[in-house]
């Protein structure tokens, strides 16, 4: 029922902007602190859970406590260790062909050596289970972050912007080189990365391109009809100005997954990229998240993910 006013309402003392805008921030603050520690709390209790009280390595609970329903019956090795959010499929295949993995105590090199949950798998000499918790973040990556989970030179790496996101250990989906911004999926459903990298797929991504100088008529075409590099050919699904007075500012529609692909088509034709951000992967986009951030994917979106096929 709505409240009826009081024709003596307008004499009743009323807080000023100041103190809203004061109460606001404070509500804020408060709010922050709290979601910080509890994030602070998780990533603490995860590092017992793995140390230890002590800082000694905790003992391992069962496989059977780690793996999913699903994952109960036979499965490639590959595909165990994908699962286990160590990496995606193809890299897991090297790692075992490599010689890394071993499986109830003895070496295996083939990647389709079959496994369950109740096989030891040990990747250099640790042991690792499929993951329970499947978990997905977008984050908006800036520049002077390297896409990988670990870097013996000890630069920064996009682990460091999401550790708070989860306690589950999840790896970047694709690549953004160190000076590429945008749009970056992390996950640790290994079937879902496998699915979003795998070339046949043919996975969409929009890129934002900043030249050094005006992209003529020319080149223009010459990049839509493709053009060759030292690798082969390289094409574009669509190439636009993003903005018609300015054609510095080109917009870039791509599927290939090839090494620093964009660059390599712009300075093929004596152009230097000075900004490149990735602004759609896989249908997702940077909206409304501000560069260095994060958030979770909701349930629509993974499942539209998981629906995404060839050529979209």
């Amino acid at each position: 029922m709505k409240k009826q006013s009081s024709q003596f309402d307008k004499f009743k003392p009323k807080k000023s902007n100041a103190a809203i805008k004061e109460q606001f921030k404070q509500e804020k603050r408060k709010f922050k602190k709290e979601r910080e520690e509890y994030f602070d709390k998780k990533k603490s209790e995860a590092r017992i859970q793995k140390f230890g009280p002590k800082g000694k390595e905790a003992a391992q609970p069962s496989p059977v406590q780690h793996s999913r329903p699903e994952n109960s019956g036979l499965m490639p090795l590959n595909k165990f260790i994908a699962h286990a959010g160590i990496c995606g499929r193809r890299e897991a295949a090297e790692m075992v062909k490599q010689g890394l993995v071993k499986v109830n105590g003895e070496t295996v090199t083939e990647p389709g050596h079959k496994v369950s949950g109740k096989d030891e798998v040990k990747m250099n000499g640790k042991k690792i289970f499929p993951a329970k918790n499947l978990v997905y973040i977008l984050l908006n990556k800036p520049k002077d972050y390297i896409t990988t989970t670990d870097d013996p030179q000890g630069r920064k790496t996009v682990l460091d912007l999401i550790w708070r996101a989860t306690t589950e250990r999840v790896y970047p989906v694709g690549r953004l080189d160190r000076n590429t911004s945008g749009v970056l999926l992390f996950t640790n459903d290994g079937e879902l990365a496998q699915k979003l990298t795998h070339p046949s797929n043919e996975i969409k991504k929009v890129y934002h391109v900043t030249l050094n100088k005006a992209l003529d008529k020319n080149d223009f075409d010459r990049i839509l009809k493709g053009v060759t590099l030292e690798d082969g050919p390289a094409g574009v699904d669509a190439l636009a100005y993003a903005d018609i007075k300015d054609k510095t500012q080109i917009g870039v529609e791509i599927h290939s997954g090839k090494n620093r692909i964009v660059r390599r088509i712009f300075e093929s034709l004596g152009y230097d990229v000075k900004n490149l951000d990735r602004v759609i992967f896989a249908g997702l986009t940077k909206k409304n998240i501000e560069r260095g951030k994060w958030r979770l994917l909701s349930e629509k979106e993974v499942r539209d993910l998981k629906h995404f096929g060839k050529g979209r």
